[in-house]
């Protein structure tokens, strides 16, 4: 096996959809590393692969798409998102077959095939999507996992010191684990800050040029840029669509067209908020992330990662973990109008596990005010709470409200 393949989380959710569905999506941004993947995975690695990039395929796909999906009995498609009308010619082979044929065909694509309107229409119920998100932190380190969410969320909140102790896993510095992201060759493969810098370079220009041309007709590259910038320089605020197009300096229904073309396109992340309602009045606006941090860096500008690049990297790790799991948990935000706020919140099966991060080495009893608030807010569903710090200390810094460093956590 080629030394640079690290396991991937995404494995078992791809295994599970092949057992169920006779279609299996896989998705993410360019570069997370799809392409690989399906060529390399041992379920797949007989199956004849296609991929879109070659452009005697793509005009194939154009002009004689089913004779194309019928070659073999078991392919694999790749970039199946530059010939949507591709996507008919799965159904046909699909529904002519009875009984279905599970596994029949692997897709992949550079955007969230859900969010596009007549894919998702005409896949309805034949097709289980897996996203394949930037490397977390445990598989950059060859672990193939995400953070220990999981273990939390089984785990007695009185436990949770020792589960965090045991955890054998190195320290890092969140700003350099920041700097290198999760694309797996900037983030794995690359050694120098300039060939980063280079690569990124290459990666936003390809994105401008191509990528978004096989989504949508979008007039001003430089409009689009600069919405981008606004938006990594935005990251963990609410959505706020009369200011990104202030700050970006095009007209507001673009912004919303452009967001909505991010997201996609599986550049931006919202975090949606936790929307039931006791005694306070919630603000309803999701928050705004993006799917890579040292990608966002580099969009924005910043030269060193602040604060909100540290709740990027946990929301990345929070994403990927949630996606991979059975029943799909919510990974949400809390806040009130008087001001009252928690960072993340995860909701899974009637728990609520309320998340604060702090990028100090030293927190103190001020930074849990908010998760105190929470959990008298919702006693029921939150047994205990977490503050992730920059630190290397775990301890206990209120009532089942744990203290911990975040390179345990993630």
């Amino acid at each position: 096996m080629n030394d640079h393949l690290l396991p991937r989380l995404a494995e078992a959710s791809i295994h599970r959809a092949l057992d169920v569905y006779p279609v299996v999506v896989l998705m993410g941004a360019r570069q997370t590393g799809k392409s690989t993947l399906v060529r390399t995975l041992p379920a797949l690695r007989d199956r004849s692969y296609l991929t879109l990039d070659d452009l005697q395929v793509r005009g194939q796909a154009r002009t004689a798409p089913d004779d194309l999906v019928r070659r073999t009995p078991f392919l694999v498609l790749d970039e199946v998102q530059r010939e949507p009308d591709l996507i008919m010619a799965v159904k046909r082979a699909v529904d002519e077959r009875r009984p279905r044929r599970r596994g029949q065909f692997v897709l992949t694509g550079s955007a969230n095939l859900l969010l596009m309107k007549r894919v998702s229409e005409t896949l309805a119920g034949r097709a289980g999507y897996v996203p394949l998100w930037p490397l977390t932190r445990r598989e950059r380190l060859g672990l193939g996992t995400a953070g220990i969410w999981s273990s939390l969320l089984e785990t007695p909140v009185k436990n949770w010191y020792d589960l965090i102790r045991g955890q054998k896993i190195a320290a890092e510095d969140w700003r350099m684990a920041a700097r290198l992201g999760g694309y797996p060759t900037p983030a794995h493969e690359l050694s120098s800050d300039e060939a980063r810098l280079l690569w990124f370079g290459g990666y936003v220009q390809t994105y401008l040029e191509r990528d978004l041309q096989d989504l949508a007709a979008i007039d001003n590259l430089v409009d689009f840029q600069r919405l981008m910038r606004a938006a990594c320089l935005r990251l963990g605020t609410l959505v706020n669509q009369a200011e990104i197009a202030r700050d970006a300096g095009v007209p507001r229904p673009t912004v919303h067209r452009y967001l909505n073309l991010l997201e996609t396109s599986c550049q931006l992340v919202r975090v949606e908020p936790y929307s039931v309602n006791r005694t306070k009045r919630l603000i309803k606006t999701p928050k705004l992330y993006w799917s890579d941090t040292a990608l966002a860096l580099f969009l924005s500008g910043a030269g060193e990662p602040g604060g909100a690049h540290l709740e990027n990297l946990v929301v990345c790790d929070l994403i990927a973990w949630r996606d991979a799991q059975v029943p799909r948990p919510n990974i949400l935000y809390w806040r009130t109008a008087s001001g009252y706020e928690v960072d993340f919140v995860i909701e899974h099966q009637r728990q609520l596990l309320p998340i604060e991060i702090k990028s100090t080495a030293r927190p103190g009893h001020r930074d849990v005010q908010h998760l105190k608030t929470f959990r008298d807010e919702y006693p029921d569903k939150a047994r205990g709470a977490l503050l992730i710090h920059t630190g290397d200390e775990v301890f206990w810094i209120g009532k089942d409200i744990l203290a911990a460093p975040w390179w345990r956590i993630v």
